[in-house]
């Protein structure tokens, strides 16, 4: 594979950008080799700067659930291009969106799209503290919520301390604001209530964990946070960033029946587009400025291109069986490669939920918290990352990251696609023992 373009442009970017990309994961240090410079995408399938043709699993990271280019977002986002491409002030393709979330989701009465998901979180945490008068925040090893100062943070020595930060930057005073426990671990987070009775303002949690591999939790868990949290009176944040309208329309709260209190969106909702939103009920967000006194805004919020492109996607995410068609396409994926993998007898497993997938180096039938994902075993994906796109399939670079299938996925796309995973597997696991 030639990858000449892709060098010369990485090459000057690192004189323009630290490690030179503007995201630390694109910088392809957990694999090998150095990132790909991609030029276009349409449908399921990316080209890069150099012409290599790949299958996309990467999805832009997930909010691509219609594919690369689709023409339905592409017009829309046309129509509102034409009209300008930012005001500073209320448009109705705001109130369109709106609207069409709001229709067709029983778990929000009121919303605030943002910028982005980091910022959806963030201005989560301060709705809670700001509604609750309280100050602790309890988050969970290996749930990743963005880059907000609060929530990046590690566990400290014991089941609930407060946090440690993972962050140079980040002082020690915000990070011991956080009680990071153990996913899965219904004593650690009592403990933690009993520790703190009445300043824990919130529980946040990604309900389906997929920046750290792909967690999934017991139903029976999530409904002890719900319980632990009315006891206590603290609030329940969901952060959806990636399962809302991935899973379905009504994300993770529907697929568990569970209601949050808050819970925070972003990838999909933007057809592409930049944004994120929170949403509640009606007097929860009664407290978001300028009704209340918990203060946010956004100069660029309900921008008018990304909310256009997000009306065309949702639009045709509420198309009949549009989920179920794309659960029974991931079903049937993973299951074909485990099934490979399994008469092979290769340490190999692929978990999924909806169109969510993720190949994880072990023999555990389940994977629930963190410490159960070996570091060693990442080694095993770099070379798998490599072959892939020598093969012409394009994943995350990282053995943390999840995959994802879209409506452009056809099933020959994907026969393709586990043609290539499994002589990849066997290239790199024959021999093996891992």
């Amino acid at each position: 594979m030639i990858k000449d373009k892709s060098k010369a442009l990485y090459d000057e970017a690192l004189d323009y950008f630290p490690g030179g990309v503007n995201s630390p994961v694109r910088a392809f240090r957990s694999v090998y080799g150095f990132p790909l410079f991609i030029e276009r995408g349409d449908g399921c399938r990316i080209w890069d700067a150099d012409g290599n043709e790949f299958i996309d699993f990467c999805c832009s990271w997930g909010p691509l659930i219609l594919g690369h280019n689709p023409k339905p977002v592409k017009e829309k986002i046309y129509e509102a291009l034409e009209k300008g491409t930012s005001f500073g002030a209320p448009t109705a393709y705001g109130n369109e969106l709106a609207k069409l979330i709001l229709d067709n989701n029983q778990y929000i009465e009121k919303l605030r799209f943002v910028n982005s998901g980091t910022e959806a979180v963030m201005s989560a945490v301060r709705l809670a503290r700001g509604y609750t008068g309280k100050n602790k925040i309890i988050k969970f090893e290996g749930c990743y919520h963005g880059h907000v100062d609060h929530l990046l943070v590690k566990a400290g020595s014991g089941l609930a301390t407060f946090g440690v930060s993972s962050s140079a930057g980040v002082p020690a005073a915000f990070a011991a604001e956080t009680i990071v426990i153990p996913l899965n671990d219904q004593a650690a987070l009592t403990e933690a209530f009993n520790k703190y009775p009445n300043d824990i303002a919130a529980i946040i949690i990604e309900p389906i964990p997929a920046n750290n591999g792909l967690m999934l939790q017991d139903p029976s868990f999530l409904e002890f946070l719900r319980l632990k949290c009315d006891e206590n009176k603290s609030l329940l944040i969901f952060d959806e960033v990636i399962s809302g309208f991935r899973i379905g329309f009504e994300g993770a709260a529907a697929y568990y029946n569970i209601q949050p209190d808050i819970i925070t969106y972003g990838k999909i909702i933007g057809g592409g587009m930049p944004v994120g939103a929170y949403g509640a009920n009606k007097e929860i967000m009664s407290h978001i400025a300028p009704d209340g006194p918990v203060y946010q805004a956004g100069t660029l919020s309900a921008n008018p291109v990304a909310m256009a492109a997000g009306i065309a996607q949702l639009q045709a995410c509420l198309a009949p069986n549009f989920y179920e068609d794309l659960e029974n396409k991931t079903k049937n994926f993973v299951l074909n490669i485990n099934n490979y993998c399994a008469s092979n007898q290769y340490p190999v497993k692929l978990f999924s939920i909806g169109s969510i997938f993720w190949i994880a180096f072990t023999q555990d039938e389940s994977i629930k918290s963190a410490n159960q994902i070996q570091a060693e075993k990442m080694q095993y994906f770099k070379e798998l990352h490599a072959k892939l796109l020598e093969n012409g399939l394009y994943v995350g670079p990282s053995g943390y990251e999840v995959g994802f299938i879209s409506a452009a996925h056809s099933k020959e796309d994907l026969a393709q696609a586990e043609k290539v995973i499994c002589s990849c597997m066997t290239a790199i696991l024959k021999t093996t023992t891992v």
